[in-house]
């Protein structure tokens, strides 16, 4: 009975990678002479390899040469395996940008964006891409969805400072009508605020010193008003116990250059106190700020708030500890930022995979050696 599930399986599989591939659009780029190995095979054992936990271009030619008998009930390889020489010069050389347009457009046709789903924009530095001891020139900017549980894209940029033109170029390539847009304070920019409210959205900006006069206007104000309500969470857990508490105003008059922020409705207020269990380390305080589009209570601004912070954990956090991005030397031409895509492929199907409860680092382990498992968390590509 298992071995009729799994022909079964393996020929819904076979109809997915045919009909409904992401990559099915991506053009060959390779000079038709030098071709011994079909583009959509290559990508499509890319995404199973990193799935099953490789994460060099060795490591990808090893897993496929384990599984080739496997691989072969549902793709054609007439000359065998790719080596890794191969990967390394299609996935280098692959249009980053056209490789992100078709990741962008399969998370769409799987993701089913809630109203007023947190959607967080955040930077991240891969930093073993690095060279001869300097700055890492990988950088790349992400979308999360928080409930969905999904990437929903990614931009690539050189300097964190340029997240500033990256993030219009993410959001412009997303469908975030109805959303609420989260951003660091490197996003806190009127053009980002313009773009999102154009695209029916709301957002909830940090304000720091990248914003000095705002950032000064909202402190004072904070200083002498008195918020006619709050919202108090306290989280225990680590070692520590930490209280954060929401205020709001919305009488905005006292703003300078106040048309600049289109749509801005409410200021935030975070206080945070961090007390330390069994240990000498004082409590630490600390506040902060943001604006924001919309209407709401401290307690939804509170909670939409601490939703952002799932794209370090779930997100940046999950792509250093289970999939080794941080520690990848990948850096050469396209390498990195492809890799980085296929890095999150993985971690969608396997984020939303629910029968097994293991962590991502397990299920990919349990995919490496259970074809069974693999082949039901593949059909999750298809839309």
């Amino acid at each position: 009975m298992y071995i009729l599930l799994i022909i079964s399986e393996i020929h819904r599989l076979k109809e997915a990678t045919k009909l409904q591939t992401i990559f099915g659009q991506i053009p060959d780029f390779r000079r038709q002479h030098k071709k011994l190995h079909d583009l959509e095979s290559i990508l499509l054992i890319g995404i199973i390899s990193v799935l099953c936990g490789a994460e060099t271009w060795n490591q990808m030619q090893e897993y496929a040469e384990a599984k080739e008998e496997f691989l072969l009930t549902f793709l054609d390889l007439p000359n065998g395996i790719p080596s890794h020489d191969t990967f390394n010069r299609v996935f280098s050389n692959l249009d980053s940008d056209l490789f992100e347009s078709c990741f962008m457009e399969w998370v769409s046709s799987l993701s089913q964006l809630k109203p007023r789903e947190v959607i967080a924009i955040d930077g991240k530095t891969i930093r073993g891409a690095k060279s001869s001891g300097g700055k890492s020139p990988v950088h790349m900017v992400s979308a999360w969805a928080c409930e969905n549980n999904l990437v929903l894209g990614q931009v690539k940029v050189s300097e964190k400072s340029n997240e500033i033109t990256a993030i219009p170029e993410l959001l412009k390539a997303l469908s975030i009508k109805g959303t609420i847009v989260t951003a660091d304070a490197m996003g806190c920019h009127k053009t980002i605020a313009d773009l999102i409210i154009e695209n029916q959205a709301d957002y909830i900006l940090a304000v720091k010193g990248n914003q000095a006069i705002l950032q000064e206007d909202i402190i004072a104000e904070f200083q002498v008003a008195k918020p006619t309500q709050k919202y108090t969470q306290t989280d225990i857990g680590h070692g520590r116990i930490e209280t954060r508490s929401c205020t709001c105003l919305t009488n905005l008059d006292f703003i300078r250059d106040l048309d600049n922020w289109r749509n801005l409705t409410t200021i935030i207020k975070i206080d945070s106190i961090r007390e330390f269990k069994n240990s000498d380390k004082p409590t630490e305080y600390s506040s902060r700020y943001y604006i924001s589009s919309l209407a709401a209570t401290p307690k939804d601004f509170g909670n939409a708030i601490r939703s952002h912070w799932a794209i370090e954990n779930s997100l940046h956090w999950t792509l250093d500890v289970a999939f080794g991005e941080d520690a990848s030397r990948k850096r050469h031409k396209n390498a990195s930022q492809n890799f980085s895509i296929l890095n999150k492929i993985a971690l969608n199907l396997l984020k939303n995979e629910k029968t097994n409860k293991s962590g991502v680092k397990g299920k990919r382990l349990k995919a490496g050696w259970d074809n069974h498992y693999l082949i039901k968390t593949l059909n999750l590509m298809q839309s």
